[in-house]
Parts: structure tokens; sequence; C-alpha cells
């Protein structure tokens, strides 16, 4: 392929180190490093891609998959174009030239608000950015997320802090960002997610309450609940809504008293905050404010310098420019002590805030999420070697508090069983002798056993003399889950280190047992943002799983297996809400009998429930082993099913055909004719011929329509 620099571009030296690209069309502004700027140069002239890497390689030290992903980057962001400067402006203007006869200049305003990237130009802060930050790091393999941004200074600061936090996670962060009433933005420009910093009534909150006429934290309520309604209208993406920090210093001090003290207002209206998310679909508080606490909330919030109701960033004081002195005749203070207090970071909140919000971001998608746990035992679960031992701990009231030395080991099983309840399964690989392990893992009647493990708690284990990567791959093929989905923890740095070289993909931990407790509750990665019915049951269905592969494993016959398990199935059609969190979860992380690999955010699927167009059906499977749960899920407007999903689990029980022909059957008693589609991923292979064998027929623009009859082999 043929690119060269487009003919919008303007380049603007800013030093040595640092260039400011901007794209005359879209107004796109990318400050970038030098490395940068010189590959831009290359391509002033006509190059020829990848013919033409040896040359660049010249230039710009990196292999060929790593630039392949920086100039792909490039391309996206229109920086780098195909063709002549004359081919260029005749696509630019067939892009704009589609809804002829409207306003030339808001049609060119709607254009650049689709490409906006990063924050407002005043508040934008941040560093140039190189090759691995534009997608040179693996190729351009990074997961794309893009986000939207709305409020003001405090959210709009941090844009470029959140894209380097999330590259460092390995996540091609693109942000947007605007004030908190251009609502509109979010139904023109591309978005995975919505995150809402701070709002403009919260200097309300400084008021005299005698003066307010009803709780001081109505209008706060009000802004943020006509905000997120309004939003909801535009987007069904899931929404990330910062609750409010707290302040470090109060009016009136101790005086201070009873529910309308100074900070006593913020920590209300937090609480009605997260009780208002609860009530809409798919919104959520990030908690800044124990964000801000856990960092030092002294060093994040500027109440103690410059009043009571800004609450920003004290550091900002260091990056304002010389000509605000003119306020204050031109003299100040010397600026030396409040760095210092700062630790020399006028950043801090920025980086701080920014981990917090990708927290979010990961967990509210599903990013990288972890379903499955594995432990060692010697060491982790309990101090030494527990054959040598001969018991777990031996501890009892006499000896100490359950919050001495041995809280540090019952806290981390507290922990584990705190996952289980969140949906992670857990698993342990152990070198020892499982007869003896059994044996000896008991607990005293004094013990708090709600709070410690028993083996009972894990849905598999590998408690014997090989290796640990090897126990690792059979438990993986066992229950079916992804090498990437496993967190492995182990106390001994040799067995790390073998599982890290041998096993790559899997998440390796246990370097620091003070601090794993913290890490096993906080990370994002073993978080949902909520907890369906079938996450509190996963152990349990995992569990019963097992027993029917050790079942089938022993029979003679397959279809003499299938008919043994007395498969039961219940489908629904939803006329109510109560059951779409499991829906959404369904849709979102089933890739293999997923017949369009379509999404549903929450509001989608509650507007759906709603909607007299649409149907969405459920398929809840039994057997004689257990309960499977809520496995599949069907969406179907004006009659064509686009979206089918089935949980791997109950693949090859025939049930997805029951499935489809009670859908078709159910909408031919409405006189509806069904309809789908298949769009084929590099994963759903066994969904695609689900409609042929349902007596489906396709026509010639690849849709299938059912017959007037189902096919009996079904």
């Amino acid at each position: 392929m043929i690119f060269q620099k487009s003919h919008f571009l303007h380049q603007l030296p800013l030093g040595a180190k640092r260039v400011l690209l901007i794209h005359a069309l879209s107004h796109q502004r990318l400050s970038v490093d030098g490395e940068v700027n010189a590959v831009i140069d290359f391509f002033a002239a006509p190059r020829q891609w990848p013919d033409d890497y040896p040359a660049l390689a010249k230039l710009v030290a990196r292999d060929q998959t790593t630039l392949a992903g920086f100039i792909t980057t490039l391309v996206e962001r229109g920086f780098l174009v195909e063709g002549s400067a004359d081919d260029e402006v005749a696509q630019t203007v067939a892009k704009l030239g589609v809804t002829y006869g409207r306003d030339p200049g808001e049609l060119l305003d709607r254009y650049r608000r689709e490409l906006k990237e990063g924050a407002q130009a005043y508040w934008s802060a941040g560093a140039a950015r190189g090759i691995e930050d534009l997608g040179g790091a693996g190729g351009g393999a990074k997961k794309r997320v893009d986000l939207l941004l709305f409020g003001d200074c405090d959210i709009q600061m941090e844009a470029d802090f959140l894209r380097r936090e999330a590259a460092r996670r390995g996540i091609d962060l693109r942000v947007a960002a605007t004030s908190a009433d251009d609502v509109r933005f979010a139904a023109e420009h591309r978005h995975d997610a919505v995150l809402i910093g701070a709002l403009g009534a919260r200097h309300l909150l400084t008021l005299d309450p005698a003066a307010a006429q009803g709780p001081p934290h109505a209008p706060y309520i009000l802004q943020a609940r006509q905000l997120l309604e309004q939003l909801r209208r535009h987007t069904g993406a899931p929404i990330l809504i910062d609750n409010l920090p707290e302040p470090t210093v109060q009016p009136l001090g101790l005086a201070e008293r009873g529910l309308n003290g100074h900070r006593t207002r913020f920590r209300t209206t937090n609480v009605v905050l997260a009780d208002l998310a609860a009530s809409l679909p798919d919104v959520h508080v990030v908690d800044i404010a124990a964000a801000m606490a856990a960092s030092g909330t002294a060093r994040m919030i500027d109440d103690a310098q410059v009043g009571f109701t800004h609450l920003g960033s004290p550091g900002w004081m260091l990056q304002r420019p010389d000509s605000e002195k003119a306020a204050t005749h031109g003299l100040f203070p010397d600026l030396r002590p409040l760095a210092e207090a700062l630790g020399g970071d006028p950043y801090g909140r920025e980086a701080a805030m920014a981990r917090t919000h990708v927290d979010a971001l990961v967990t509210v998608l599903g990013i990288d999420r972890k379903k499955c746990v594995i432990v060692d035992l010697d060491g982790v679960l309990w101090p030494g070697v527990l054959a040598e031992t001969g018991q777990p701990f031996a501890w009892d009231p006499t000896i100490s508090g359950a919050f001495s030395y041995i809280g540090l080991y019952f806290g981390l099983h507290e922990a584990l069983l705190c996952l289980k309840q969140r949906g992670i399964v857990l698993a342990c690989v152990s070198k020892n002798d499982e007869a003896t392990v059994r044996d000896l893992w008991r607990y005293s009647d004094h013990y708090p056993r709600q709070r410690l493990l028993t083996p009972e708690d894990f849905v598999t284990w590998r408690v014997n003399w090989g290796d640990k990567s090897e126990n690792i791959r059979s438990i993986a093929a066992e229950i079916g889950f992804a090498m990437e989905t496993f967190v492995f923890i182990d106390d001994h740095p040799i067995e790390r280190d073998r599982v890290r070289q041998r096993l790559p993909e899997v998440e390796v931990w246990g370097e620091d047992l003070f601090g794993l407790r913290a890490k096993l509750l906080t990370d994002p990665r073993l978080q949902s943002p909520t907890i369906t019915e079938e996450a509190a049951q996963r152990t349990a269905l995992v569990k019963a799983q097992l027993h029917r592969q050790q079942f089938r494993a022993e029979a003679v016959d397959e279809r003499d297996y299938v008919a043994s398990l007395r498969v039961d199935c219940r489908i629904e059609r939803l006329q109510a809400d109560t059951k779409l969190d499991r829906v959404e979860e369904l849709f979102r992380r089933t890739t293999q009998f997923n017949a369009t690999g379509r999404i549903f955010a929450l509001a989608e699927l509650q507007a759906m429930v709603r909607d007299p167009a649409a149907w969405l059906f459920t398929l809840h499977v039994s057997d004689r082993f257990g309960e499977h749960g809520l496995v599949g899920a069907a969406a179907v407007i004006d009659g064509e099913i686009v979206g089918l999903v089935l949980s791997c689990r109950v693949l090859g029980l025939g049930i997805e055909h029951r499935f489809l022909q009670h859908i078709v059957n159910a909408l031919k008693m409405s006189d509806i004719a069904a309809t789908g589609r298949v769009i084929e991923t590099s994963r759903n292979a066994p969904v695609r011929n689900i409609y042929r064998d349902n007596g489906f027929t396709q026509d010639a623009a690849g849709l299938w329509r059912a017959g007037d009859s189902l096919s009996s082999a079904a």
C-alpha cells in the first residue's frame, strides 16, 4: 500500500523533543516526540508499505510489527493517507457531501466532533506521545477502548493520564472530553463507556444548609439524575460517575455537628448518589473519595489552600502561567514548600484518579477478566508444611486474638471466599500427599469457620508431586477455561518463575503475602459490576459440570448418556428486567455459540423488554446432576433473531434446537415469520449451522428464513 502525509497535517515544533501535530480539517491536535515526527517526515513523499520498511528502520530502530501497528494508528487518525493530495480532498468531500444542502459549517463541526480526541485545550495536560503510545506496542494488538468524559477541569485534566495508565495495562484508550451539558456528544462520538466527573452543583453543598429548601444534597442529586437520564436517551454503554471527594477542612471546625455538617453533607450526597446509580441500568459509582483517602486526601484537594468550594488539585497551583500573577500585583509566596508537600509531583491527583478510573473501566467492560484462582497450600493458606505441622494452625483464643499474626492467614481465606461469592472459582495445586492433606485439613470448633476455606470450596485440585505448570494445564482442560483467565498464587519463587516461563498467559502472584489480600479484593479483573444468581452459584455449577463429564467418560453411548441426564428446559419470554444482568453477561461473554457476536448493553435490554416489537427469550436448564442455570438468550426485533447465545457448558445436549424451535413457534403464533443471521467470527463455529439444521433457508442477502415446518432432524 502507498501512504503519505496528509495534505491537511501541520507540524509545529515546540522544542527539541516535542512537536505539535495539527490536522487543519479535523482539528485533531497531538503532541508527539521526535521519533514520531521523523516518521511523519518520512512519509512526506509517497512510500510503499511494507516494502519501504528497511529505509524506515534506519530512521527509527523498531521492528516491522511495531511499526505496522503504529502506521495503522496514524492512518486511523488521518495523519497518513492513501493516494495523492487530490485523492484525499476528493475522499473528504465525499464524506461531507452525502448530506448536500445542509449547512456545510455544521457538517464540518459534526465531523470534527466525531474524530475528537483528548480534553478541552485549556485543560489538557500530558507528555508527548511516542511510537509505543500510538499503537506500536504489540504491533497494534492492544485492545482499543473509546471513552467519553463529561465534566469540568478535574476530569478533563486527567485525559492523558487515563490514556497512559490504560497503555500500561495493554489497552489503547481513546479519550474524548466535553462539558457536562454537551449530552448530544454521546450520540455523535464512538464510545464503549462514559465517565462523568464531579458536577457543578457540588458548589451548592458548601452553602449554609439553613437557607436551603430541602436536603442539602438535593440539587446535586437532581443534576446527576437529569444528566444520567439524558445520556441514557443517547447511549446504552456503561456509565461511570464519580462520587465527591470529602473535604479536608471545615469552615466551623469541630463545631460542624450533625447531619448538616460541612463534611457530612458531602458524605450524605455520596450515599444518595450510590442509591441513585443502583436504580438506573448499567450506571456505576466510582468511589474516588475512598481512592483519595487511600492516597492521602490532603495531597489531592485544595480546600486547605484556596476555598471550600473548588475541591481541585493543590498541584494545579504549581502549573499556573505567570500571567495570572497580575491578579496579585505580580507578588506570590515561594512555591517550594507546596511542591515539597506534594512530593514534587504536581499531577499526583491525576495519576491516582486515572488508576481508579481505569480500574472501574476494566471491571465494567470485562477486560482481561479472570475466572479461576489457583492457590498453593503450604506457605499460602497456612504457615509451613502441613505434613510437618500436623494441622493448618495451632491457634486458640488463649494464644492471641483472631487479628494477630494468625489474622494474615484468616484474612487470605476470607478474601478467597469473597471471590467465590463473586463467581470466581477456586482450585489448588500443591506438591503434597493428597491423603495427608485431606486427613489434616481440619479446624477445631473454636475457629471462625465462616472465614475459612475447606476442601469443598474448590472446584478441583491437583495435590501430587507433579510439575505445577502441567497440573495447571490439566485443570484448564478439565474445567474448560482459557489459560489467560487463570491466576496462580504460590509463595515459592522457583515455582512462580517456572509457571511464568512455561505458561506466560497465566497471571502469577505470591511475592508479597502482606499485600495479597488487598490485591485479591481490589484487582478489577477479579470483579464484576453486578453479581448474578448464576455467578454466585458458579462453584456449584462447575462442580456439577465436572460430575457430568466424569459420567460422560464412563458412558458407553453418547445418545444414552444424554438421555440419562433427564435434561429439563424452561424457556420464557421476559416481561420484566429481573434477569437482565445475567442476559447481558451471556451476550458479552459467550463467544462460541454466538450467532452474531452482538453485545447488548443493559439499557438496550431494558428497552427491549418494554418494546412490543421486540422479544427477549431466556433458556434455563437443569438435569439430574443439578442446575445449569440461565444458559441461553435470544433477542428478536421485528421478527429477526439479532442475537442468539448459548453457554458452552450445555453444548452437545441438543437443547439449542429446542430453544430455536420454541422461538420460531412463539413468533408464528403472533403471525411473525422468524429470520436470523450468522455472522462468522474466529470462535463461533458451533453455531454456524443452527438455522440450516432447523429447516431455515438462506436468501441471496445471507438472511435465514424459517420454513413452514421445522426440520425433523432437529
